[in-house]
């Protein structure tokens, strides 16, 4: 089980850090869309398309990312109170009722909904320039399949919770923003004294 949460955690971790490049690629489309437009008064047609399809690759690529890193909104106010076995139990249960079944159909009909726009080589039909957009579709199986991937690694975390009462350690962990400030002022505190 630890071998396949670190394969999971690698691949999707490798994944969103690669994609994460598409902000960088999205600044640029839109610089120069803004000096297009301002400076040269020469707006393009492809650019909007262009930071639509850089920005849905984002946010596609990027929940597997996420989920490995536990950086997805949660609402844990009473979740946090309770220890790690119980916290295990409740992942455990709410994956197979809430998470499997919306990633499995994101990459069963996913794969579907991209199958038919490669066939058919679909362009956006609310485009001037009429980009293509069927490559774009495309992430959404390969999202869902990434996600899948990660779901089942974080099962597993999970039942190795449940048996050993402490949650495996993450490669990249996402902490609270309130988690920081308390360490840092404990940081400055401890300064103080010293």
């Amino acid at each position: 089980m630890r071998g396949f949460i670190s394969f999971a955690d690698h691949l999707s971790t490798s994944v969103g850090k690669a994609f994460s490049w598409c902000i960088v690629i999205l600044m640029g489309g839109t610089c120069y869309e803004v000096v297009m437009a301002y400076a040269f008064n020469a707006p393009t047609l492809w650019n909007f398309d262009f930071s639509l399809q850089m920005y849905g690759a984002i946010f596609m690529m990027a929940g597997a990312y996420c989920l490995s890193t536990e950086s997805h909104v949660r609402g844990d106010v009473i979740y946090r109170l309770f220890k790690p076995k119980i916290q295990g139990y409740i992942d455990l249960v709410l994956y197979f009722i809430f998470f499997f079944p919306g990633v499995i159909a994101l990459a069963f009909y996913g794969y579907e909904y991209a199958a038919l726009a490669w066939k058919i080589k679909e362009t956006s039909w609310n485009s001037p320039a009429q980009i293509q957009i069927y490559m774009a579709k495309a992430l959404i199986p390969s999202a869902g399949v990434l996600l899948i991937i990660q779901g089942i690694s974080e099962v597993f975390r999970s039942i190795i919770c449940i048996k050993t009462g402490h949650w495996p350690a993450r490669m990249v962990v996402a902490e609270e923003t309130e988690k920081i400030l308390m360490r840092t002022s404990q940081d400055e505190d401890q300064k103080d004294v010293i």
